[in-house]
């Protein structure tokens, strides 16, 4: 029995930046284009682990009066550190040294989360359909070999996938265009890469392996705004990576390494 399908002209798989953006964008060129986003996550930003310092360039491109709209998007960077680390010391390097991209000067500490789910809030008002809670689970092709769409995962299934009382079908999605903005190693992704060969005779994919953590601190421990880099010990000159920690609002610090 076929399963129930909608139709779309533009099918976005991730309510991330990318696919919020992407989304808005569209829905500003053409106002008349069916847009729907299917999220992973049971709400938008909830699979949204970073917290980062921010460049305000592309939501000045996008969203001009995100001030007035109220953009979390409010902790400027007001001072910055970039240290070596040894094992029992440190040096600090001058900011005005670091190459421009490294620098932060009128950038903003925030919550990625947080900023998607202010975008999803825009781009529903512009006409957009979110489904948060539905991954989706499989490409769909035409006959030619192009995309048709994506297909939702089968809801109300036990471990060993047998159907459970609730149990509720997956959903095609076909469109137009679908667009995979599920990030660097989404599952879709990799089946797409694999299928039309798009890593051929390019250069291997690297990847960093994180972690973060939010703290809540005192008055006396806290900088809002302050923004500092760490590289050296305990990595090894064969490994590249370093910490971060940024001051946000209301006392929490993020924190965390990056090892690649």
């Amino acid at each position: 029995m076929p399963r129930e399908s909608m139709e779309y002209d533009v099918v976005i798989v991730g309510a991330g930046p990318s696919g919020l953006s992407t989304a808005i964008k569209l829905k500003q060129l053409d106002p008349n284009l069916n847009v729907c986003i299917l999220e992973k996550g049971s709400e938008v930003g909830a699979h949204i682990l970073s917290g980062n310092v921010f460049e305000t360039r592309a939501l000045d491109e996008l969203l001009p009066e995100w001030k007035e709209e109220g953009a979390p998007v409010k902790t400027k960077v007001s001072k910055e550190k970039f240290l070596f680390l040894g094992k029992n010391k440190s040096l600090s390097w001058p900011t005005w040294l670091l190459p421009s991209v490294q620098k932060n000067h009128k950038n903003y500490i925030i919550s990625l989360a947080n900023l998607c789910r202010w975008l999803a809030e825009q781009a529903e008002k512009l006409g957009v359909e979110i489904f948060p809670g539905f991954p989706a689970s499989e490409i769909l092709y035409n006959e030619d070999g192009s995309i048709k769409g994506v297909a939702t995962l089968d809801m109300g299934l036990d471990k060993e996938g047998n159907k459970k009382e609730g149990y509720q079908e997956g959903m095609e999605l076909n469109a137009k265009v679908t667009v995979f903005a599920e990030g660097c190693r989404g599952h879709l992704g990799k089946q797409l890469i694999k299928k039309y060969e798009l890593d051929k005779e390019k250069s291997p994919q690297q990847y960093g392996i994180g972690f973060k953590e939010i703290w809540e601190v005192s008055d006396k421990q806290h900088q809002e705004g302050l923004v500092m880099h760490t590289a050296g010990w305990p990595l090894d000159h064969k490994t590249y990576g370093g910490s971060f920690v940024y001051h946000a609002e209301k006392k929490q610090i993020y924190i965390g390494y990056v090892i690649g």
